[in-house]
């Protein structure tokens, strides 16, 4: 019943007080906007304001509809500008999701200076203990995950950011600290300390234990990486981390560290975004801004693969 050019006459008239004014500004004819006007009424089955009054006087159904017309318009434009600059390339929304939990270090870095960049891209970071950031991102709640499980999905991609190894965190004192590199089975009597999620989700697990048939004594989770390194230190289990996540620790002499088995434990981490979305160019400018800075942050982080 309706529509943006019923909303649009009606502020015009209560903005310039008379149908003459009105028109003029509508660039209408006299005749043209009380045929408008008149139809409108018609439809609604109602007096929308009282002829032959000035300034012009609305009736309590013409407030009411001034009233939506002053709440819509303004939204309308908005999305209008927002569209636009979407379509120019110059506007977006980036909300992120990280898996890689030990990866605010670096990426705040990037996130600022791609602010810079992008002042009207809407961001928004969290992180995946509580939900299943995948989903999420297919289902276009979320836009981009950090993570390092990629899978096969027609909907999304994975660009690769850089090559990490996952290191055991011991204390200086442990006994495994006589190794110069981790076996499965050194686990079977030790503590295990992780993050609140999914052991599918976690390398230690899925790389290393479980191919072997291995299982920690115990395991203990903890959000905070600090918290982990701290129980860790002080002999109370051990963890595995990313090698550039414990750069901090080793040099303070708080922890030592040693690879899972002789060659090592190597991800990837990926940048995952929906293949729908992979032309944004604010996205591209993003991936490109967090693997410049993870380079040149992080020790230890080499190129992945082609």
């Amino acid at each position: 019943m309706l529509d943006i050019r019923h909303l649009k006459t009606l502020i015009a008239l209560r903005d310039s007080g008379s149908l003459v004014d009105a028109a003029r500004r509508l660039h209408l004819t006299q005749s043209a906007l009380s045929h408008q006007l008149k139809d409108l009424e018609s439809r609604l089955n109602t007096r929308l304001f009282e002829r032959k009054s000035r300034p012009i006087r609305f009736t309590r159904a013409g407030l009411e509809v001034l009233q939506l017309a002053d709440n819509v318009l303004p939204m309308i434009q908005r999305t209008e500008q927002t569209l636009k600059k979407i379509e120019a390339g110059h506007d977006g929304r980036l909300h992120m999701a990280i898996e890689c939990h030990s990866c605010f270090e670096w990426l705040m870095p990037a996130i600022n200076q791609f602010r810079d960049h992008w002042p009207d891209v809407e961001i928004d970071l969290t992180t995946s203990f509580h939900f299943q950031p995948l989903e999420a991102l297919r289902r276009g709640d979320i836009d981009l995950v950090i993570t390092s499980d990629p899978a096969d999905d027609p909907v999304v991609t994975h660009i690769p950011l850089f090559r990490y190894q996952s290191v055991l965190a011991i204390a200086n004192q442990h006994p495994l600290a006589q190794y110069e590199w981790i076996s499965p089975e050194h686990l079977s009597e030790e503590t295990l300390i992780h993050y609140p999620v999914d052991r599918r989700r976690l390398d230690i697990f899925e790389r290393f234990l479980e191919p072997h048939g291995i299982e920690p004594s115990a395991t203990r989770e903890t959000e905070l990486t600090l918290m982990m390194i701290q129980l860790v230190a002080s002999g109370r289990g051990v963890a595995c981390l990313p090698n550039w996540a414990l750069q901090t620790y080793l040099d303070a002499g708080l922890i030592s560290v040693r690879p899972l088995g002789k060659a090592g434990v190597w991800p990837v981490l990926y940048a995952a975004i929906r293949k729908e979305q992979s032309g944004a160019q604010y996205l591209k400018d993003f991936i490109e801004t967090a693997a410049e800075s993870s380079f040149a942050t992080l020790k230890g982080i080499v190129q992945p693969e082609s």
